[in-house]
């Protein structure tokens, strides 16, 4: 990217304007509830969140006739709208010059472990209609003179299959999806937050039939309180951002997470998230990976004094090797415990972690290139591993500065924190290793539908993902589970539910009302929704970072199970009524923390050892870490056991404790069994969408 781009064209892909969305025109049917009139609403799928994973299902559900619902907790507020990275990755099949099929990407995107082997091939496979869909409403991502889609190497992905219309590529996914989702008349409540799942029936035939709201445009009128009925839920509302103290998530993510697990609903890879470097949430929550690490810049601690600290210096044996580890920290930005290992890209990340113990900031300079490493030696471009040197050649980013590399490679990514009062042109950048994704989530099946029937999920929520994924393929997670969505509610037909009896749901909303009275009227000494967030934070960020030691997980698990009972038995108090959705909130987190906890806890007494998410400290840690003054006798872990990637461990909330299971993949036929004759009437009759269906 020449820094010849002008002004007009990095302002459209930064500043990116949203589309207006208006008020559901009309009053809605009202319904009578503990004395108060409730709106109610039906559709034949509601759609719980405006991401891009939520928007993309509504889009393709109204495409196929559906009467759809979108319900939004703050339109353009969650990830998709307000995150990213350098050059925000959207990871498809590719066309490598070395070749690629998409075999060879499902095996990319499940290589980890613990991913189902038929959703790693399903999104292998879907990820061209995704992109080709995003293309056709107006998504700018870049091509060769060929039409060709330009592509990148990023993590976990060695054949270069990552593309991007820069650091708000999901923000742009958002805008396009939503015009579309305007354009056919899809209607949305703005500022409406579910809190609680509605069912029928009992055993094998409960399914969801809808779910409780409360709607902050409507919050004078009995906190907001209402009820959505549909023939499909579809959960699309995002990760658990509260759930970390030191997280790059922008605020106020609270996802559905929660809400599912008090359902009911099999929740799956709990224990598998992402940590990586990016700025604090206190100023300008954002990835720090790809060309911002690429371009070497000087990563340097402050005390409160001003000193300056050259911290890397004492980890790294050689000036080469440090620069050239900072620059891999830019496809490899997840921390993955084995990458911490021969002075390996997560030492830097580890390293982050103990300087910040001491109570130094943690700065990034692009003005200066890295001080000498330990040999003494000065920066120099020619003093380079070669896969950096052949990278930073191959994008004509040789210039004296990291400024002056980073303004050639990616100027968007200066833009884009100028925007935001931050220039690194003039400033350095304060950051740190934070909380980014979870991997994990709701257990849905290969058409994304959850445990309870009638309940789906899509995008962060649904734990699709295993230990870890190629950079980017989240976004195309979220698009496939969309797009699959859709189709499968489609083929098995999705009404508007007309004819439901109020019983079913009275007794979900006048729930929903006691919890909110008795939090109005707790006494001042019960803890604030306030006091409650920073325990489950702290707790979080303390324990169960990507630094984790075994033996705090016992009494970390225990004080989250003493918060939930105490939680969920009442003991949480709002002091005005437009808090009433904050119960809700820290009650679902509450919940998510303790199975969080319970999932880790549970894998390391089955002797699960480090990986992708953590690493988890032993004093009997097979592994020591070295730097260049030699072991880390305190950073001992446990190394990863070959059998766990095998599996998922598995959660169900009773309504008083957790059932785990250990749940074995879910495997893929042969595909070389398919044929186009032979299977084609099966598409036709809709029956690849019967339960336990496989080509034959």
């Amino acid at each position: 990217m020449s820094t010849s781009v002008p002004q007009e064209i990095l302002d459209a892909l930064t500043r990116v304007d949203m589309p207006a969305v208006p008020a559901l025109s009309g009053n809605p049917e009202t319904v009578e509830v503990a004395g108060m009139r409730l709106p109610l609403y039906r559709c034949g799928m509601a759609v719980i969140g405006s991401g891009a994973a939520g928007l993309r299902a509504a889009v393709e559900a109204k495409r196929r006739g559906m009467d759809v619902l979108v319900c939004s907790m703050s339109l353009f507020g969650g990830t998709s709208a307000c995150s990213g990275s350098d050059k925000q990755t959207l990871h498809t099949a590719g066309t490598a010059r070395t070749g690629d099929d998409f075999r060879k990407l499902a095996q990319a995107i499940g290589g980890g472990g613990c991913m189902d082997l038929d959703t790693a091939y399903i999104e292998a496979v879907g990820s061209i209609n995704a992109l080709a869909g995003l293309q056709y409403l107006g998504l700018p991502l870049p091509q060769d003179r060929f039409g060709a889609v330009l592509r990148y190497q990023t993590d976990h992905d060695e054949v270069g299959r990552a593309t991007s219309c820069g650091p708000r590529t999901s923000r742009l996914m958002v805008k396009v999806l939503c015009e579309e989702a305007l354009r056919l008349g899809i209607p949305f409540l703005r500022k409406a937050e579910a809190v609680r799942i509605i069912t029928r029936g009992e055993g094998d035939q409960r399914r969801a039939i809808g779910a409780v709201l409360i709607d902050q445009e409507r919050r004078d009128e009995h906190w907001g309180l209402s009820v959505v009925l549909c023939d499909a839920l579809v959960l699309a509302s995002g990760g658990p951002g509260e759930l970390y103290r030191d997280s790059v998530y922008p605020r106020h993510c609270y996802g559905s997470l929660g809400m599912a697990i008090e359902a009911g609903i099999e929740v799956t890879n709990l224990s598998e998230s992402q940590f990586g470097i990016g700025t604090r949430r206190t100023e300008f929550p954002w990835n720090l990976s790809g060309t911002y690490v690429q371009v070497i810049p000087y990563i340097y601690s402050e005390d409160d004094e001003g000193n300056e600290y050259n911290f890397l210096a004492d980890y790294y044996r050689t000036t080469r090797e440090l620069c050239s580890n900072i620059f891999r920290k830019g496809y490899q930005w997840p921390f993955h415990a084995t990458r911490m290992e021969d002075f390996g890209s997560s030492l830097v990340d580890l390293a982050i972690f103990r300087e910040s113990q001491q109570g130094r900031t943690i700065k990034m300079d692009f003005l200066r290139n890295p001080l000498p490493g330990a040999d003494g030696v000065p920066f120099s471009l020619e003093n380079l591993d070669d896969d950096v040197r052949s990278y930073l050649e191959n994008n004509d980013a040789l210039q004296g500065t990291p400024l002056a590399r980073l303004q050639r490679m990616n100027p968007l990514a200066i833009e884009l924190y100028r925007m935001h009062g931050h220039d690194v042109a003039t400033d350095p950048l304060p950051f740190n290793v934070s909380n980014q994704h979870m991997n994990g989530g709701i257990a849905v099946d290969q058409w994304n539908e959850s445990s309870l029937p009638g309940c789906f999920a899509v995008g962060e929520v649904a734990g699709t993902h295993g230990v870890t994924r190629p950079g980017g393929s989240a976004l195309n997670a979220g698009q496939v589970g969309g797009l699959r969505v859709a189709s499968h509610c489609a083929a098995r037909g999705c009404a508007v539910p007309e004819d439901l009896p109020h019983t079913l749901f009275d007794a979900a909303v006048q729930e929903c009302i006691g919890i909110i009275t008795q939090a109005l009227e707790a006494s001042e000494t019960t803890p604030t929704t306030a006091v409650v967030r920073d325990e489950i934070q702290a707790r979080m960020s303390d324990h169960a970072g990507f630094i984790c030691h075994i033996a705090d997980l016992p009494p970390a698990l225990a004080a989250a199970q003493d918060l939930r009972q105490r939680v969920l038995a009442g003991e949480m108090r709002i002091t005005r009524a437009s808090q009433a959705v904050d119960v809700f909130r820290w009650r679902h987190l509450a919940l998510t923390s303790e199975a969080v906890l319970a999932n880790i806890a549970h894998y390391v007494r089955e002797g699960g050892g480090s990986r992708g998410a953590r690493a988890y400290l032993a004093d009997d840690g097979e592994v020591v870490i070295h730097t260049r003054h030699g072991p880390l006798q305190d950073v001992c872990y446990r190394p990863e056991q070959p059998e766990h990637k095998e599996y998922k461990i598995t959660l169900r909330w009773t309504g008083d404790d957790f059932i785990i299971t250990h749940n074995p993949l879910r495997a893929i036929e042969p595909l070389q069994g398919i044929f186009f004759e032979k299977h084609w009437s099966d598409y036709l009759t809709d029956r690849v969408h019967a339960p336990g269906y496989q080509h034959q």
